[in-house]
């Protein structure tokens, strides 16, 4: 429940703390005291969007504060662990807005987002505004209120899960229809492209190797004219260098047997004499090897300007082009393959659609139960709140297509995002009249009540957070009003209830009464809220009867409605 509740520089309230107890909380006032003020208050701490103008004009920032018991975590506790939020005896929310129009959010004393507080707060509270019974006249808003009624969200929520899959999967297929769509329509220019590219044989690398090759081949002559003077220059001519190095070894050796201090650059000079033995070989060999090909010479040149002409007709490089050889290939394949694919995902839409069928069937079977279920307890409801001989008709319609995504005995349906149902409410407050729409029957103070009953038969069958009533009387008075009273204190026997009213049958109901009051000090207004004792409750009840001048007549039937609330 909520405990109690903070403000401080918010509108017109300078600073304020208010206590809450179970069951059922009055709020009354003047018209302009500031009630609104403090459910204004309320929804900023819950996470609505903020402005500057809430702050109190001179200050620096708006600070609201709610402090809720203990017993919420069981709804919200998972989503303060996500985020790490600590969990403590009393759930704390808190946020200030400053004059600059920046907000900053709390939970426990915990830096959070403004969605995370709006998240949380929406599992806490449900705050019925003035014109929120007007959702009722949008026929769009029903299915939400029937599957809440009927506890149905994770079957609702199952459903979407599938049409989101079978929607993929459609989408997969539109897509591999256009890639082969544009495949045939290409076709043959990648057919022509794959083909030349796969005709070349081309081989990585293959540029280097050719580039190498030719200019062996182009100086063959120089080659051989160069190795065979080499051998000359190193062994076989008298003046060699081998002949040189083989005679200065020979004197080495004589002086090395005199003094040993001349081994080392023997051994040095019988190294050379090898590595030019060695070198002449190869020089020898490397002649005799020289290719004096000139056909091949001009099959490589041939080769050589196909390649060349291949990456300038496509501007890539030859290991580029290879690359794509091998993408074209695999486009190709894919036109091969295409209607085996294509195959493949219609039978999964097949079966999609099958097991989509299957959930928006089994949805709207539970929705029809649930609505018989709601449309009695509706009736019971509005009879009690002074519509005797209503008639309310919970009504499903299908929009049938030869194309639709649903299959239901035989027949194709449109998929809607909640379903293959589109639902709407439909109400006859008179004996005798057929149900039509709640738009073009029901008054506004009929609306209210209907909205009552609503959310009595959503009270009953789910676990409802806090609900806070903004002005549920519009357009009632009376012995209507009373039954609201009566309704709205039956209610609170389960919940928490705050309800702002000008009507005494209600505020009589309350089992803490909440006076809005605006004073003036100096040249500044300020509105506060005072907990009313027995004896002034009697008062504030009497004066919504007869005004600012309380008759006796008005104290006693306030004291007798006070009485009947305690009773009832």
């Amino acid at each position: 429940m909520l405990k109690s509740l903070y403000v401080r520089d918010f509108a017109l309230i300078d600073e304020l703390s208010v206590s809450f107890a179970p069951g059922l909380t009055i709020i009354t006032g003047e018209t302009g005291a500031g009630k609104s003020i403090l459910m204004g208050a309320l929804n900023m701490v819950l996470g609505e969007r903020a402005s500057a103008e809430v702050v109190r004009a001179g200050a620096r920032k708006a600070v609201i504060e709610a402090v809720f018991g203990g017993e919420h975590y069981e709804s919200i506790g998972e989503m303060l662990d996500e985020e790490q939020i600590e969990r403590t005896p009393e759930l704390i929310l808190r946020r200030d807005i400053s004059a600059t129009g920046q907000s900053r959010c709390f939970i426990n004393d915990t830096p959070c987002t403004v969605a995370l507080l709006k998240k949380v707060g929406q599992q806490l509270v449900d705050l019925h505004g003035q014109h929120d019974h007007q959702l009722l006249l949008h026929a769009e808003t029903h299915a939400g209120m029937l599957d809440g009624f009927g506890l149905l969200h994770a079957e609702t929520a199952q459903y979407r899960n599938t049409l989101d899959e079978y929607r993929a999967l459609r989408r997969e297929l539109q897509s591999l229809n256009e890639r082969a769509e544009a495949l045939r329509q290409k076709r043959d220019f990648i057919d022509y492209q794959y083909r030349e590219l796969d005709a070349a044989a081309l081989v990585e690398g293959e540029e280097r190797s050719i580039d190498e090759e030719i200019n062996l081949l182009e100086n063959a002559e120089t080659l051989f004219n160069l190795g065979t003077e080499l051998g000359q220059n190193l062994y076989e001519s008298e003046s060699s260098a081998y002949t040189a190095l083989s005679a200065a070894v020979h004197l080495l050796e004589k002086l090395n047997a005199i003094d040993k201090s001349f081994e080392p650059w023997l051994e040095e000079l019988r190294g050379a004499t090898a590595t030019v033995e060695e070198l002449n070989r190869f020089a020898g060999s490397y002649a005799d090897g020289i290719e004096f090909n000139s056909d091949r010479l001009d099959v490589l040149r041939e080769r050589q300007m196909l390649l060349q002409r291949l990456a300038k007709k496509h501007g890539k490089s030859i290991d580029e082009l290879i690359a794509l050889r091998d993408r074209l290939a695999e486009e190709l394949s894919l036109e091969e393959n295409v209607a085996g694919e294509l195959a493949a995902i219609e039978a999964d839409i097949r079966n999609a659609r099958a097991a989509l069928s299957a959930s928006a069937n089994s949805l709207s079977e539970h929705r029809r139960e649930a609505a018989g279920r709601l449309e009695q307890e509706i009736m019971q409801g509005l009879s009690t709140l002074g519509i005797p001989h209503s008639a309310f008709e919970v009504r499903f319609t299908r929009e049938a297509a030869p194309d639709g995504d649903i299959e239901i005995d035989g027949t194709r349906y449109r998929a809607f995002d909640n379903g293959c149902d589109r639902v709407e409410f439909m109400i006859s407050t008179n004996l005798g009249e057929s149900p039509k729409p709640l738009a073009k029957v029901a008054s506004g103070g009929e609306i209210s009540r209907v909205m009552l009953a609503m959310k009595s038969a959503l009270a009953r069958s789910a676990e409802l957070p806090i609900l806070v009533f903004d002005e549920i009387d519009t357009g009632i008075s009376g012995k209507v009003a009373q039954s609201v009273g009566f309704s709205l204190k039956r209610l609170s026997r389960m919940h928490q209830i705050m309800a702002i009213t000008h009507l005494p049958q209600i505020a009589a109901m309350g089992d803490l009464h909440l006076a809005v009051v605006k004073r003036i000090e100096g040249e500044r207004t300020f509105t506060g809220v005072t907990p009313l004792d027995a004896a002034r409750r009697v008062e504030e009840v009497a004066r919504l009867f007869s005004g600012e001048t309380i008759s006796e007549s008005s104290r006693k039937l306030a004291e007798e409605l006070i009485e009947a609330g305690r009773s009832a």
